[in-house]
């Protein structure tokens, strides 16, 4: 009965390492898409959603007959809830790639502003933080979650930054806004995967540890 739990187990974190990898795929051909202004990716990754659903069904239902068969205890149980955090962290940074394609495909008929280019490295941060989260829940490395930890500040200070530069560029030309309202959404976006990441890097602590750690609270349900 124990080692079929934890050849389950192994099943189970198979099929996470492969969400992680779709949704930061999809995040990545999103970002891709509003830089570029490709408008077939953008259409691939907002109408391409099924596959990200099935997986996360996939996980839950796992992840329930764990608990409801197996009765896991002590680590074994702190597995299996991390679990089960993990795949709606990711499900959702999933969901804002799919927002991101959308305002990229809205974008795709106006000129683009400058502060794409900030976006593009708050992408690349958002990404990175995503992968390490990921890496570290893998490996129960607690180093590399806590360095995810550290960098989520960082995610909302670049926020900021472009959130300024955006309202000069809405200062110095109001005919702007409708691309800049376009803009704000997705470095909110971004930041929010961010935070995902950092969701994620706790649980590794807590995985580890057995010990709580927060950080402040998204505005995101």
């Amino acid at each position: 009965m124990e080692r079929h739990f934890h050849e389950e187990l192994r099943h189970l974190e198979q099929k996470l390492e492969a969400m992680s990898d779709l949704v930061e795929s999809r995040l990545r051909d999103a970002v891709r898409a509003l830089i570029e202004h490709r408008a077939d990716l953008a259409a691939h990754v907002a109408t391409g959603d099924d596959a990200v659903n099935t997986l996360e069904f996939e996980i839950d239902d796992l992840t329930l007959k764990l608990l409801a068969l197996q009765n896991p205890l002590a680590s074994d149980l702190r597995q299996v809830r991390s679990a089960i955090k993990v795949n709606t962290d990711l499900e959702r940074v999933g969901d804002q790639a799919v927002n991101i394609a959308n305002i990229a495909i809205h974008a795709m008929s106006l000129p683009p502003l400058k502060p794409l280019l900030d976006l593009d490295r708050l992408a690349d941060h958002a990404v990175l933080m995503l992968h390490d989260s990921m890496a570290a829940f893998g490996a129960r490395d607690v180093t590399l979650a806590r360095s995810v930890l550290r960098r989520d500040g960082d995610a909302y200070d670049m926020r900021d930054s472009i959130f300024r530069v955006i309202l000069t560029h809405i200062m110095a030309d109001p005919g702007t806004v409708e691309r800049a309202l376009g803009l704000i959404f997705v470095s909110r976006a971004l930041e929010r995967v961010a935070d995902h990441a950092t969701n994620i890097a706790e649980d590794v602590v807590f995985l580890v540890e057995g010990r709580v750690v927060g950080h402040a609270p998204t505005h995101e349900a």
